[in-house]
């Protein structure tokens, strides 16, 4: 689920109480390869949200203004917000994930992009490190150390499953093996492109249908020189969901 906060209009509160309201009508574009969609996420996410990307991306593109936020409660890759801010599709995004190990990543790529590249660089991927840097101790406190890990778990694990006692890939693309999904460049790339966007995408660590509830609460549309004049109630006016 995402939830879209709409660009500041003349319409009535009553009006877009209804309008949020009104269910989403059937997408017209038909099921997308994933492999045409372009990869900006650096984790990979068994049932990830890459096949919404063109519905996303048509819907958004339909709205005149563009929309000022776009909140992702689930984010595990955020192939939504990634494309929604890099497209210019929404002004910026807030990104919310409750898992500590994914959480960590998202902190370390967004506000240590420089260090985790860093260690990307210097990882020489075995199935002997990735083992070993398994059976770490996490640290909470060390953001960047415990991103790494779960960029390097997420690669070489099945489907990118985090989950403890997760298998290794085996044969994996190509014969590959453990290494089979790690491509350090590829890895870099994107999060390269991701920092040029950094002050344009917030991260939480938090449940994402609490912070959806808290910010609908706050009155946050309500408030603020983009708002129009805080007459409007607190509450949903202004944002539209897409389920």
């Amino acid at each position: 689920m995402i939830a879209m906060l709409a660009a500041d209009t003349d319409t009535s509160a009553d009006a877009e109480l209804a309008a949020a309201a009104a269910p989403v009508p059937l997408s017209p574009i038909p099921a997308a390869n994933v492999a045409s969609v372009p990869q900006r996420s650096p984790l990979r996410y068994p049932g990830g949200k890459t096949w919404l990307a063109p519905h996303l991306r048509a819907w958004l593109g339909s709205l005149d203004p563009a929309p000022r936020l776009l909140l992702e409660p689930f984010a595990g890759g955020a192939i939504s917000s990634l494309t929604a801010v890099m497209e210019g599709l929404v002004g910026r995004c807030l990104l919310a994930e409750l898992d500590g190990d994914v959480a960590a990543f998202w902190q370390a790529a967004l506000h240590h992009n420089d260090e985790l590249v860093a260690r990307i660089r210097d990882f020489d991927l075995t199935r002997h490190s990735v083992e070993r840097l398994a059976a770490e101790t996490r640290a909470d406190n060390d953001i960047v150390s415990r991103g790494f890990r779960t960029l390097v778990l997420n690669r070489t694990r099945r489907g990118g499953i985090l989950a403890e006692g997760a298998a290794l890939n085996r044969a994996g693309e190509n014969g590959r093996g453990v290494a089979s999904r790690w491509y350090p460049d590829t890895i870099i790339a994107r999060l390269k492109a991701l920092a040029e966007y950094a002050g344009r995408i917030e991260f939480r660590h938090t449940d994402g249908l609490r912070l959806l509830e808290e910010t609908l609460a706050s009155g946050l549309e309500s408030s603020g020189p983009e708002s129009s004049g805080g007459n409007r109630p607190a509450g949903i006016c202004g944002w539209r969901f897409l389920w």
